[in-house]
């Protein structure tokens, strides 16, 4: 089935579809002996090359499609390298079979927390894309007192430097003293948005993790510092929610994949229970309203 290069080049993680549209742009892509052209398809058996470096039909066609989950420490940059010597998470990552690790989203020096790292360019877009409304899940530690009025502004939304922006939900999760800790989602990725969503209400945030990325919440068990494969249905039931084929039916034809829920369901023995997992997947239009909040990773 022929695909438009820009996807072809993404899935296999040599760069998001932006990037590969702008080489295309630039004339860097070829096919077949022929410079490609923004809407050009292209098929298996195809050559093709960037920057007249021919690019490898397995990488583009046959790799295995990881990803993985890393709990990201405090102290490390999401960047592949650093002029200023710090420590970036790609060293703590393992090799990928093929291609490439692709980070979806970034967290700053100063968070930690859950991120997602695919070697599928097209999944990490899909999972980014501010029209799939992916929400962004935090554990903040906030200093400062926090009224319930102000929680509602944040709710409705304030005006930062860069336009509008506001918390999708917002939930009280205790602390003692000054210091106390909330839960909040947001559904962007701007630079420093949950910090400078309560420096605008003049309290300070002393401590942010991520603790979801849509339908992904951080395993309880995942140490800091440290990484996990995403496997089986949990792999499936992510790229369903990100509006994809599931590798496994991709690879066997099979049908859809279930839940993660499910299929624990369906494996569990009769006379013993087998723990859920908890990919919930990305709330429906039907349970958005009020009648049920959106926090998911407590």
């Amino acid at each position: 089935m022929a695909e438009r290069i820009q996807k072809v080049l993404a899935r296999a993680g040599y760069g998001s579809r932006r990037q590969v549209e702008a080489w295309i742009k630039e004339g860097r892509v070829s096919c077949n002996g022929e410079t490609a052209s923004l809407g050009d398809q292209i098929s298996e058996g195809d050559r093709l090359r960037l920057d007249n470096k021919p690019l490898s039909p397995k990488r583009l066609w046959q790799q295995p499609q990881q990803v993985i989950l890393y709990n990201k420490p405090m102290g490390e940059v999401c960047t592949r390298r650093d002029p200023e010597g710090r420590r970036t998470i790609f060293q703590s990552l393992p090799k990928p079979e093929q291609g490439r690790w692709v980070s979806v989203g970034r967290l700053d020096l100063n968070t930690s927390g859950l991120i997602i790292l695919t070697t599928d360019g097209e999944l990490a877009n899909r999972l980014m894309h501010p029209a799939n409304e992916m929400d962004r899940e935090y554990a903040v530690r906030v200093l400062g007192d926090v009224s319930k009025e102000m929680m509602q502004t944040l709710r409705d939304g304030v005006m930062l430097d860069d336009g509008e922006a506001k918390f999708n939900d917002i939930q009280e999760a205790g602390g003692d003293g000054a210091n106390k800790w909330f839960h909040v989602v947001i559904q962007e990725g701007r630079n420093r948005e949950v910090r400078r969503l309560w420096e605008s209400q003049g309290v300070q945030v002393s401590r942010l993790m991520r603790v979801r990325y849509g339908p992904i919440i951080m395993p309880q068990n995942l140490r800091i510092g440290h990484w996990t494969k995403l496997e089986g249905g949990d792999l499936d039931y992510l790229y369903e929610q990100a509006g994809m084929k599931p590798q496994s039916s991709a690879k066997r034809g099979a049908p859809s994949a279930k839940s993660p829920q499910s299929q624990a369901n369906a494996k569990k023995d009769s006379g013993s229970k087998k723990a859920a997992s908890p990919y919930k997947g990305k709330q429906t239009s039907a349970e958005k309203p009020g009648r049920r909040p959106r926090i998911r990773g407590r």
